[in-house]
């Protein structure tokens, strides 16, 4: 389903623009403003996001033949058309001519400060609203919490990973949208990353390693096949075990001109691991891979493990990321 469509609004905003249009106030100038009342995740900012998936839907807001047919079948409560015809033929021939105002995208705003302004006729200024809060409510709140995921991880890379638990593929491309904004520096999703121009970034699951005899062999196919892409998820069995078998599959590699980027604990005491994986890593010849981390991690988790001396370098951030974590929506 597209939801490039202006259907994408409330029932009563519906309803409110066609009692404009029998009042005859269609063209009425109005100014709506779009705020958050509280700040997200108990912190002390939030980050402006949306803005150009906002732009994006405002362009493309036309009704299509099947949209009007559609409206016309809806019914009133003693099952009489819910909508008039003249309002239906008003529809068909309806162009956007509100204005915007806005916050850039990524800039720190707080509650109460319109991040949105939209001027026009109050009919199409009541259509869009819904979309417009569904669009820059979402996208602020997970640009949000990517900053405090990055603001934890103290510069160093975090890479969103949130597709397969997002709330569908439209959450999971707005999300990484989002996070991107928020500081994020890839993504997983390949599709966020052809739309928006994300860098993507990805190693290999437990089932590649499944799928073979041993953990060696599974590394050295993957490094066969892509030897300029050679991070290997250590964890499947031994997590250290793994490692001494990535630095084996390492040193090929370098016989060949290539490297090990690094290996990825998915599961454990990552702060342990981490440490212990760093050792082996270095007295194999590997002080440059890099050791990233994942596994439900979010800004509160990435700083226990700072404190813990982890030897964690990357970050990968998908559940809590992408669906807000203990924060479902930005408050209205």
């Amino acid at each position: 389903m597209n939801t490039n469509n202006p259907l994408l609004t409330d029932l009563y905003q519906l309803t409110m623009a066609a009692a404009y249009h029998a009042s005859g106030r269609s063209e009425q100038e109005a100014a709506f403003h779009l705020f958050f009342r509280t700040l997200p995740f108990k912190g002390g900012y939030a980050i402006a996001a949306g803005l150009g998936s906002v732009v994006e839907w405002l362009e493309g807001f036309r009704f299509e033949a099947d949209d009007i047919e559609y409206l016309g079948t809806l019914r009133d409560a003693e099952n009489g058309p819910l909508l008039r015809q003249d309002f239906l033929d008003y529809l068909k021939d309806l162009k956007l001519t509100v204005s915007i105002d806005a916050m850039p995208e990524g800039t720190l705003v707080f509650p109460h400060q319109p991040l949105l302004r939209i001027t026009g006729p109050i009919l199409q200024c009541q259509w869009i609203e819904s979309a417009l809060l569904n669009i820059i409510n979402f996208q602020t709140l997970i640009a949000t919490k990517a900053a405090r995921v990055c603001l934890a991880a103290q510069g160093e890379p975090v890479l969103e990973m949130g597709l397969r638990r997002a709330q569908g593929p439209g959450g999971a491309l707005a999300a990484s949208r989002a996070a991107h904004i928020g500081g994020c520096a890839t993504t997983s999703n390949v599709l966020a990353g052809k739309a928006y121009g994300i860098p993507v970034k990805g190693t290999h699951a437990h089932s590649w390693v499944m799928s073979f005899e041993t953990e060696l062999e599974a590394f050295e196919q993957y490094a066969a096949a892509l030897p300029g892409n050679c991070t290997f998820l250590v964890d499947t069995y031994d997590t250290l075990e793994g490692v001494r078998n990535a630095v084996k599959v390492g040193k090929k590699l370098q016989e060949t001109g290539h490297r090990l980027l690094g290996i990825r604990l998915d599961s454990g005491d990552l702060a342990w691991l981490s440490q212990q994986a760093r050792v082996i890593l270095d007295e194999g010849g590997f002080p440059d891979a890099a050791i990233v981390a994942s596994n439900d991690l979010d800004e509160s988790l990435i700083e226990s493990l700072k404190h813990q001396g982890a030897k964690i370098s990357v970050w990968g951030v998908g559940t809590r990321l992408v669906t807000g974590g203990d924060q479902a929506a930005l408050g209205g």
